[in-house]
């Protein structure tokens, strides 16, 4: 472990740790310890979950009240390389989940979407198209569960027409906008595709 990328997240909120994490792993080397300094323990926590997500050995270190290290690196000299999650996402298309009352699927997909960021093995993409953006936007009852899977590096992915058509782009909470030729790209190009 002689080769060190250092990654520099202090004052970074979440979910920017992770993903500068997540960049440097993408360009780490056999043999190399991505060293990422926070200032918060969310951030370390994390961080620590980023790390089991990507197969990789990692420990924290207290430097002071408001520095904290984490270190992360393959166990066995290999490149840190995403789990068997990577081509699986999960479509959400609408506010609810099931047919016949709109109450009980909606209450059915709060509870999809909880349990979804309870799994060990988490997809690599969320897209949310249709009624399915009422869940990343202001006023959503899973937004701290979608914002704890994308720290942990799922892409959550809102489709812009269907924000701009519920009068909703300004209230994203969570996420990017994407488009219809990368929802169609992603899905594609999926190994597995969930739809609750």
């Amino acid at each position: 472990m002689s080769e060190m990328i250092k990654v520099d997240a202090m004052g970074d909120t979440c979910p920017i740790p992770v993903v500068k994490a997540k960049k440097a792993l993408d360009h780490a080397t056999e043999g190399t310890v991505v060293e990422v300094h926070v200032d918060n323990e969310i951030a370390v926590q994390n961080l620590m979950k980023m790390a089991k997500s990507q197969s990789c050995v990692s420990q924290s270190v207290k430097e002071s009240e408001k520095h904290f290290v984490v270190r992360m690196w393959m166990e066995e000299a290999v490149v840190c390389q995403p789990d068997a999650r990577k081509h699986q996402i999960v479509v959400i298309a609408s506010a609810t989940m099931g047919g016949g009352n709109d109450s009980l699927g909606a209450v059915l997909m709060k509870g999809f979407i909880y349990a979804l960021s309870q799994l060990d093995s988490l997809p690599e993409k969320i897209l949310f198209y249709n009624g399915g953006v009422k869940w990343t936007t202001e006023g959503s009852e899973v937004l701290e569960d979608l914002k704890s899977m994308e720290a942990q590096g799922v892409e959550i992915l809102s489709c812009g027409t269907c924000l701009d058509y519920y009068r909703c782009t300004d209230r994203l909470m969570v996420g990017e906008v994407t488009n219809m030729y990368s929802i169609v790209e992603a899905m594609t190009g999926a190994d597995k595709i969930i739809r609750p």
